[in-house]
């Protein structure tokens, strides 16, 4: 798997997120290339502010018990995945200011390096290792920018 810290595979995914435009069409599923971006900056927006709650003490152990894996594995997501609530995109999204927050994140990410999130707390899924942190990031990312084509 791409490493989201590794910064020839980070400029690589900048590439593929530069070659998207407000025109393009989903594979598959609902949401439109704006709402994407948008949705994809909520991995980011988790780990970088205070937005989201956290979940409670069992809705938390819920996600690590029946979750986590699938999340922090290499394995690929399928395609049409049940999205969580604040992850769903309902309405249309400014195209370039969710580019350019999602590019950033993915900078700021690949900034702060592998030993910054080995052992980082994760907000649904508790401590995580460095490997777990980059495959739930890349794998994710992989995930919607195929979903578009790029």
């Amino acid at each position: 798997m791409k490493s989201v810290f590794d910064k020839d595979d980070v400029a690589e995914t900048i590439e593929r997120i530069n070659r998207l435009s407000p025109e393009v069409q989903a594979q598959w599923g609902k949401m439109s290339v704006d709402q994407m971006l948008a949705h994809c900056n909520v991995s980011y927006e988790m780990v970088y502010t205070d937005k989201y709650p956290k979940p409670n003490i069992l809705i938390g152990l819920i996600m690590k018990i029946f979750v986590k894996n699938k999340v922090v594995s290499e394995k690929p997501f399928a395609k049409n995945l049940l999205t969580a609530p604040q992850f769903k995109m309902l309405d249309k999204k400014d195209f370039e200011f969710e580019k350019k927050r999602l590019i950033d994140f993915i900078i700021k990410t690949q900034e702060l390096g592998e030993e910054h999130f080995d052992g980082k707390i994760s907000h649904s899924f508790g401590k995580l290792n460095k490997t777990e942190w980059n495959n739930m990031f890349y794998k994710h990312l992989n995930h919607h920018l195929t979903q578009f084509g790029v």
